[in-house]
């Protein structure tokens, strides 16, 4: 049986009192998509940081390719083969593929004070790299903000893969992305798992994880619910998890009872009502009855 490239035992986060994850053991096999999946505040993003260097847990272990590790910057997770690609893709709109590509590692010819950039040959591996991720790019000069969301995506994981990646954590890739564009960010999922890296697939979106994961994930209020293969759970009760179906049910529960309990306070008070109406009626008649007697 394949170990675990990255595992983490019993993690716990604290900020000050406030409990952001609690005991949350994890495993990463090669060649496999683990989904971690989660509504707001589930504590995903925590535990991302600490996978990727940001936070140290404040108890628990942290294993990568089975020796304990603890990074204390994101840089030191990258160099031991943890990379990153969040939302946002740290890529620069005006610049062009290439540049962006190689941003803060670019390539170098000639010696000493005569080094230069080697364009040539970062725009021959810009092609290359993208070509096996299935990207035919028109031309490397291209600015990465005229690309679709789709294609940066793609530069941003074929970065990642290049610069010796075997974690590859990827947060939310297709949340802003339309059909089309979110089916070839999956297709690059599936690409890297094929390559043999450990991928890390964070996502609302129940579809999406179920289309290309191996490994579900479902994280609640900082705890882990559950840890599934494929096999083990079916696409509709993760969507059923994910919702919280159970606890709208109950709420409907609540909200039925109150409504009823509303309408049986509005129907007592409306009797009450009528029968104040009549007891009103009742005595101005027997007023009328008093004041006839006098007069007689």
């Amino acid at each position: 049986m394949a170990e675990p490239i990255l595992e983490v035992r019993h993690i716990t986060k604290m900020f000050g009192s406030v409990i952001a994850l609690s005991d949350v053991s994890a495993q990463v096999m090669p060649g496999e998509v683990t989904c971690l999946l989660g509504d707001n505040g589930a504590g995903k993003s925590t535990l991302i940081k600490i996978l990727s260097g940001v936070y140290q847990p404040t108890e628990g272990e942290y294993f990568f390719q089975g020796e304990p590790v603890s990074f204390s910057s994101p840089r030191e997770a990258l160099t031991r083969g943890i990379a990153t690609v969040y939302q946002d893709l740290a890529l620069i709109p005006l610049m062009s593929i290439w540049r962006n590509f190689f941003l803060g590692s670019e390539p170098v010819k000639g010696w000493g004070p005569f080094q230069r950039y080697d364009i040539a040959f970062a725009k021959r591996t810009v092609r290359e790299e993208l070509g096996k991720m299935g990207i035919d790019i028109r031309d490397p000069e291209q600015p990465v903000g005229t690309m679709s969301g789709g294609e940066r995506q793609s530069v941003a994981i074929a970065r990642a893969v290049y610069f010796g990646a075997r974690v590859l954590i990827l947060d939310e890739p297709t949340a802003a992305l339309g059909v089309k564009q979110a089916g070839m960010v999956l297709r690059y999922v599936a690409q890297a798992r094929a390559r043999d890296l450990g991928v890390i697939f964070i996502s609302h979106n129940p579809h999406h994880a179920y289309a290309v994961g191996d490994r579900f994930m479902i994280l609640k209020r900082g705890r882990i619910l559950g840890n599934w293969t494929k096999a083990e759970l079916s696409r509709e009760e993760m969507i059923r998890m994910m919702s919280g179906a159970d606890e709208l049910e109950a709420l409907s529960h609540e909200l039925d009872e109150l409504f009823n309990r509303d309408a049986a306070q509005t129907d007592e008070a409306a009797m009450l009502s009528e029968v104040e109406h009549q007891l009103a009626e009742s005595l101005e008649e027997g007023e009328e009855i008093f004041h006839h007697d006098e007069n007689k």
